[in-house]
């Protein structure tokens, strides 16, 4: 067999179904023997960073392990924002890449890059196949290394000639890796655990992204768990729908632009139960401030994790759900059961907190609020159960703030790296996974000129992704954090020329709505989700509004600014509740 023809049995052994891609001279051999086949589908994209993105999406909303495969030189390179943020997010890839002929290595060959070495920081490992023989291995050992303990992105390198060149296949059932992340927790450090749970007088559950990235059993033995627990339980960015957003235990996000309720609770807690979170600093807040009278209990797959940000008390490694599962079997042995009179007295505490209706704005009758648009799309998508991705930037707060997730893997957005142009094409990659589900891009109008080509993609492959901007004329977050911190000196925040994205669309081969009064927002939504086609619909919103609550650059969780009305006091405020006004 060829190379170009080892590549393709391997990946359909590895179970891949859809290539997100784009051609080129190394890669035309790979390329000819897609044509010759119709076991794999290819999703022809407009930018090679895109292919990434969609492939993020396609697995995220799967659990699969997402398939690129680009050309040598521009079209690695193309890729590199998509593998950090993939590396980020701790979402597995296999990222195939073409290279100059082995012998020509080295030598500034046209359409060279050394792409294993560019991306030897943004990837979770990376392969130069300089043997044939040795392809099928290296194939089969990348998916093992990408979805195995902490899922991420690894690259293999092609040259040319090795896929040109004639070898011997072998099967996945031959692999031998050294690659053995630890799934099972250590059951001594379980046991603690559920001792140290057991005696908590103020708790709280911080789930993150890893409960997601374990499966859906994960999430519900966590649901399990913190039921059988009575405990109160709050979701970071990424590990919003590893428990129900609409369960009275969930307190909701937290961190910069989380609740009020979630980020006193962090503050208060005498023990912290981290499942999959890994204390980043958009949560955290400042560090010599954060959860000063807790104890933690960290669980995550990742050792390297573990005092990497935050000190624990105990951590458990392993995978989550494992070790839920034997956090349960040692709770129901030992007929554990929790202090309910502290924990009475916590949730009031709590109640007390979540009265004050943190995520409360001032609605219009004549300017759209984002806040208001987003509650409606809610409202009006919910019984779709839709699969929502966004873009980066206020819109993507307010998404997370408002909409409410029941099940993991229906919510798709960039965390780590922050990626404006994430949303658009992570849509695309969601609707070729589920091509009859609801997928809507809830997108600003900056981030989604990012990568907003791909809607020729969406057009071509008769993909019916919805696209929901929020038009505020402004980047929203650059101009917030202009406004509250650098004294409203607005520079270049403000873009003085749009597209027509009713047009815009229109040209794409997609259909373009607008809405410029709230009373139009209802009917806009419904006709958006009628279409059996590409959508772009734009909100013209306010201008002026502002995510909060918010958390201020180098302030700790009981320091929240909770509106602009906080903005106006030149002294601390009451700190009745815990909190100190800004």
């Amino acid at each position: 067999m060829t190379g170009a023809e080892i590549l393709l049995k391997a990946l359909v052994d590895q179970g891949v179904e859809v290539l997100f891609g784009y051609p080129g001279g190394a890669v035309l051999p790979i390329y000819d023997e897609l044509f010759k086949q119709n076991r794999l589908k290819h999703v022809l994209v407009r930018h090679e960073q895109a292919a990434v993105h969609a492939a993020e999406g396609y697995a995220r909303s799967t659990g699969k392990v997402g398939c690129v495969l680009v050309t040598s030189g521009p079209g690695a390179t193309n890729t590199v924002t998509g593998l950090t943020d993939a590396l980020c997010d701790s979402v597995p890839l296999v990222c195939f890449t073409g290279q100059v002929p082995t012998s020509l290595i080295g030598n500034d060959a046209f359409q060279e890059a050394d792409i294993t070495g560019i991306t030897r920081p943004c990837t979770k490992h990376n392969y130069l196949v300089k043997d044939v023989n040795n392809l099928a291995r290296t194939v089969h050992e990348a998916f093992h290394v990408a979805r195995s303990g902490r899922p991420g992105p690894v690259l293999v390198d092609l040259p040319k000639d090795v896929v040109q060149a004639k070898g011997e296949y072998q099967g996945p059932s031959k692999l031998k890796s050294k690659y053995k992340p630890p799934v099972k927790g250590d059951i001594k450090a379980i046991e603690k655990a559920v001792d140290m749970i057991a005696h908590a007088k103020r708790p709280l559950f911080y789930v993150g992204g890893g409960v997601v990235n374990s499966g859906a059993a994960a999430c519900q033995l966590l649901t399990q768990f913190v039921r059988m627990t009575g405990f109160p339980c709050t979701q970071t960015l990424m590990g919003l729908g590893g428990f129900p957003g609409s369960d009275p235990q969930s307190l909701g996000m937290l961190g910069m632009h989380g609740t009020y309720e979630a980020n006193l609770a962090m503050h208060g807690c005498d023990l912290m139960i981290n499942v999959g979170a890994r204390f980043d600093d958009r949560v955290t807040g400042r560090l010599n401030a954060f959860a000063p009278n807790s104890k933690k209990i960290h669980i995550d797959i990742d050792p390297s994790s573990i005092n990497k940000n935050v000190a624990v008390d105990l951590a458990v490694v392993g995978d989550a759900a494992h070790i839920l599962e034997d956090m349960i079997k040692v709770w129901k042995a030992r007929q554990a059961r929790v202090d309910d009179k502290a924990l009475k007295a916590w949730w009031s505490q709590i109640d007390q907190w979540r009265s004050r209706n943190c995520l409360h704005y001032e609605n219009s009758n004549k300017l759209i609020k984002p806040q208001y648009a987003i509650q409606r799309l809610y409202e009006l998508t919910k019984d779709r159960n839709p699969y929502i991705c966004t873009e980066v930037g206020q819109h993507q707060m307010w998404a997370a703030q408002h909409f409410r997730f029941e099940q993991p893997n229906h919510w798709m957005t960039s965390g780590g790296l922050g990626t404006m142009g994430y949303g658009l094409p992570s849509a695309m990659g969601v609707q070729m996974a589920h091509p009859g589900a609801l997928v809507i891009d809830i997108a600003g109008e900056s981030s989604i000129q990012m990568n907003i080509q791909e809607l020729a993609t969406l057009a071509q492959h008769r993909l019916p992704v919805k696209v929901f901007i929020l038009n505020n004329q402004y980047m929203g977050m650059v101009r917030q954090w202009q406004e509250l911190i650098h004294g409203g000196r607005y520079s270049e925040s403000h873009m003085h020329t749009h597209p027509d994205f009713v047009k815009l669309a229109e040209a794409f081969g997609a259909v373009g709505l607008r809405a410029e009064k709230p009373s139009e927002v209802d009917d806009l939504i419904k006709e958006m989700i009628a279409v059996d086609r590409p959508v772009v619909a734009e909100l013209r919103t306010d201008a002026s509004e502002n995510c909060f609550p918010m958390i201020m650059p180098g302030m700790a969780h009981n320091e929240m600014v909770l509106g602009p009305e906080d903005r106006s006091v030149d002294k601390p405020g009451s700190e009745e509740d815990g909190m100190v006004l800004v």
